[in-house]
């Protein structure tokens, strides 16, 4: 059987701008999701979805079929950012210092949208479907969480989407292969030693060491590899050298081998600099998101094809090059496989920015093509 989704997305287009404004309007911090959660729990009620809580804030829902498939799930970050919102839209942000600047409004009234649309479909659906609404991705990660609690049990493969504002509104944009990148944060610690500062060759100075280190460490910056010092700490009084010195920032790859050796290469060069001064090195890594990597060309080109039957060819572009931006839904497509694609946002603006506001088009589109990607894998062979 097919569905027209986008015909059907659209006579849900009022109903869906209403769902993305509010959701717009009431944002809030990672792990601190409760009206959010409260207002999905809500909507799931209304149009006859089950559900259940993970992580106090994070939703479980599921429709299943009723015939015989293959069991999907779409997923949605649910948190927003902590910035003062300076769009200037009706439906601007009514909780001060907090904003969806990254879009999730959008990304929480698609998979609402494919919802309904698969719900309504029921009698003609295969297999189940199961709607991931993840908690914290701007903080430290719901992902990896939402999947040692048990969301993907059961589940064959996994889909999920960003909104983009390099795209028009109206567009979907897929990548095969590496999408974005891997990332781990990093602390390092410079214990030199402190002296007067009239007689340098009685210490060790630690932001001479420091200042090195950073030198080398930004040389390893190429295609492919990306390392940024976001904070610098370092001593007391003008006239006295810093004993110790502390810096932090961000290194991005495409892979986590490739951040692994990445990570050994930051450390050898940190401990080489620091003993030919004489002074000691302490390197601290936190490893955050794995990256996107749509490693499953079959699942890419089924959702290339899906968002062309959907919306037209002339609509559906193919990103060629890797973005250094991080996403934890990568977490899911490790654990099961899965794959994550772009919904044009045709906004000015970029993401994180305090005007970023995509079009409202957005969400319908998002609705239309999430139901008919899901629609199309269960019933597959």
């Amino acid at each position: 059987m097919e569905i027209d989704f986008l015909s059907e997305a659209q006579k849900l287009a009022q109903k869906l701008n209403s769902v993305r404004e509010t959701l717009h309007k009431t944002p809030e911090l990672g792990d601190h999701e409760f009206k959010t959660a409260e207002f999905i729990e809500k909507y799931l009620d209304e149009i006859g979805v089950t559900h259940r809580r993970v992580l106090d804030t994070g939703i479980i829902a599921r429709i299943d079929g009723k015939l015989p498939g293959k069991n999907s799930a779409l997923r949605t970050d649910i948190d927003a950012l902590p910035i003062n919102e300076a769009t200037g839209a009706s439906f601007a942000s009514q909780n001060p210092g907090c904003m969806h600047a990254c879009g999730h409004d959008v990304h929480m009234t698609g998979i609402l949208g494919a919802a309904t649309l698969l719900q309504a479909h029921q009698n003609d659906l295969h297999g189940s479907v199961t709607f991931l609404f993840q908690p914290d991705e701007e903080g430290d990660g719901g992902a990896d969480r939402m999947i040692k609690a048990g969301c993907l049990n059961g589940i064959e493969a996994v889909f999920g989407a960003h909104v983009d504002p390099a795209l028009p509104g109206g567009h979907i944009g897929v990548k095969y292969g590496n999408f974005y990148a891997a990332s781990a944060m990093f602390r390092v610690v410079i214990i030199g030693k402190s002296a007067h500062g009239a007689q340098r060759d009685k210490g060790i100075d630690a932001i001479e060491v420091s200042a090195h280190i950073i030198t080398e460490i930004l040389k390893m910056n190429k295609p492919g590899h990306v390392a940024t010092v976001g904070i610098f700490n370092a001593g007391t009084m003008g006239n006295i050298l810093a004993g110790r010195a502390e810096f932090r920032g961000i290194m991005r790859t495409f892979g986590t081998d490739e951040r692994a050796r990445m990570c050994k290469e930051f450390e050898e060069i940190a401990t080489k600099i620091s003993e030919s001064f004489g002074a000691k090195c302490e390197c601290h890594f936190q490893l955050n998101t794995p990256g996107v990597v749509n490693d499953n060309d079959k699942l890419t080109l089924l959702v290339e094809n899906t968002a062309c039957e959907v919306l037209g060819s002339d609509r559906v572009d193919v990103i060629e090059k890797p973005l250094f931006i991080s996403e934890d839904f990568g977490y899911y497509i490790m654990a099961k496989t899965g794959n994550f694609y772009h919904i044009g946002a045709g906004c000015e603006y970029p993401l994180h920015s305090d005007k970023f506001l995509p079009v409202p088009e957005s969400a319908i589109i998002a609705s239309a093509v999430h139901a008919a990607v899901v629609y199309k894998f269960n019933s597959r062979d």
